[in-house]
């Protein structure tokens, strides 16, 4: 319970002194921030059990729901696979969500989504999610969710901080698009603030690397150059593992744009030899799924000497 209240203050004071969102701090008249339904907490333990790792520990809190463990993942066997879900089906004016995902010493594990989280248009307030990710010695975690649907007039906020032992690897994805593409209401960046903050330390606190972007497409066109230009999708996975994986995977990732295909990629090191980053545009989501499961694939192949298997076909 204690856990759950820090969750709560943490997660209410990212939105309540962000700059950006100093004009929507207004309450819903329906039901106010963070009431009950709308402040959600999950948190999730991952352990080495024998040959394989498993979901040792398991908290949540309305509006996520969480499926037990599978192990589908072909390749990895061992490895414990998570479907977050919410029972909201979306995320609202109001809401406030605290994630955390724990790695103990040489375990693994997989977390996704069950589908797109849809950010839905919003008259009061906004929405504030906060992410904590935690890997101890040997930890390996993928977080690759489905992508972030902002739609018309949404507003959101999202912190997510990582400390990571030198030895682990995590693999981090998000892929936004600029709304509902072939809905004429939301389409072409129509949404009113996405903020993001994606930060590292290792156990000692010493800062590997921070990254932070704030798009507010009625200030600022996303459609120019320089920005999205004439892409629709945003996608960004960050890797953060030992450095001695950083230049073989660099070496199979070749920049990439592709003006008739609508595909634009590629990898850069991040600060202080803590990893890599790989940023994909594209016109249509399918296209950046592609792009990040091949450099997923590659990731795998250097760092674990696995590969990825085939994606499911519903996906």
């Amino acid at each position: 319970m204690t856990r759950v209240s820090e969750a709560e203050k943490r997660v209410s004071r990212l939105g309540a002194g962000a700059p950006e969102l100093a004009e929507y701090q207004d309450e819903p008249p329906q039901m106010a921030s963070g009431g009950v339904g709308k402040s959600g907490y999950l948190r999730l333990g991952f352990a080495r059990r024998g040959r394989r790792s498993i979901l040792q520990q398991m908290e949540r809190r309305v509006p996520f729901l969480v499926q037990r463990a599978l192990y589908w993942d072909e390749a990895m066997p061992q490895m414990p696979c998570v479907f977050v879900i919410s029972t909201s089906g979306c995320v609202l004016q109001g809401d406030r969500l605290s994630m955390d995902i724990h790695v103990a010493p040489h375990a693994c594990g997989h977390v996704t989504t069950q589908s797109a989280t849809k950010i839905h248009a919003m008259e009061n307030n906004y929405a504030a999610q906060m992410q904590t990710l935690t890997l101890e010695e040997g930890g390996y975690l993928e977080m690759m969710p489905d992508p972030v649907i902002p739609h018309c007039g949404s507003r959101f906020i999202t912190d997510t901080h990582i400390t990571l032992h030198p030895t682990a690897t995590l693999l981090y994805s998000e892929i936004l698009l600029s709304g509902r593409k072939y809905h004429p209401a939301d389409r072409g960046f129509r949404f009113d603030v996405y903020s993001s903050r994606i930060s590292a330390s290792n156990p000692e606190g010493k800062t590997l690397f921070a990254e932070r972007y704030v798009l507010e497409p009625g200030k600022l066109p996303l459609n120019g150059v320089g920005v999205m230009g004439p892409f629709d999708v945003f996608g960004n996975l960050i890797l953060l593992t030992p450095p001695e994986h950083h230049q073989r995977i660099i070496e199979r990732i070749a920049p990439r744009y592709d003006a008739a295909a609508g595909i634009a990629s590629g990898v850069s090191r991040l600060p202080n030899d803590c990893g890599l980053i790989f940023k994909a545009l594209g016109k249509e989501s399918r296209q950046v799924k592609e792009a990040i499961r091949f450099f997923w694939r590659v990731a795998r192949e250097e760092i674990l000497g696995v590969t990825l298997p085939e994606p499911f076909l519903w996906r």
